[in-house]
């Protein structure tokens, strides 16, 4: 139908522009760039999104779109017990639409322009805290308030930190590998707990 139309236009364009910031860079990207690689004219991508900055903007929702739904998509298909749910966020954490060599790219620039722009740090923080939140309700179950806040706060740095050295490495990410680290993380802080909470926790 043809009101569908402008939205299959801003995706188009959105993932217009993710591919050319794998391909120059942040810095390097503009209007012209990804109307070109759309196939379109510059035009139409400022009646969309107005200027650069609002195009950056819709890209970075994009993936972080990406990144709720790959998480979701896992733990819908996991256990319920809280080992695999953990599991389940964390190779959510790094599915193949967060650790392509585009989306990686992507990333790193998005995460060095949250410095300078208020709304991208906005965006950065909510993810953030939204992994944070997943992983402190899952060590919940198991574990007391204080003790899941320190779990969640330790397998967050790590799913940041395997997810970082793998993009600065220049080579395809080991998402496999990557997973069996975290795994053996969580592994040992469940076991920490002699029993198991099976009850939904109040707080965390």
């Amino acid at each position: 139908m043809r009101k569908d139309i402008p939205e299959q236009r801003k995706e188009q364009l959105i993932n217009a522009a993710f591919e050319t910031i794998g391909r120059v860079g942040l810095a390097g990207i503009t209007l012209s760039l990804v109307a070109k690689e759309a196939g379109m004219s510059t035009g139409i991508v400022s009646h969309y999104f107005g200027d650069k900055e609002g195009l950056l903007h819709a890209t970075m929702r994009k993936i972080l779109r990406e990144l709720r739904d790959a998480v979701a998509e896992r733990r819908a298909l996991a256990d319920h017990d809280i080992q695999s749910q953990l599991i389940a966020i964390v190779d959510g954490n790094f599915h193949l639409s967060q650790t392509s060599q585009n989306s990686m790219r992507a990333w790193l620039a998005f995460w060095a322009a949250s410095m300078h722009s208020a709304y991208l740090r906005r965006l950065q923080r909510a993810n953030d805290r939204r992994l944070y939140s997943n992983l402190s309700y899952q060590f919940r179950r198991a574990l007391s308030k204080q003790d899941a806040r320190t779990a969640a706060q330790g397998l967050a740095a790590l799913i940041d930190g395997l997810w970082l050295r793998g993009s600065l490495t220049g080579q395809d990410f080991d998402a496999q590998q990557a997973s069996l680290i975290a795994r053996d993380y969580v592994a040992q802080k469940l076991a920490s707990s002699d029993s198991p909470i099976k009850h939904q926790p109040k707080d965390i």
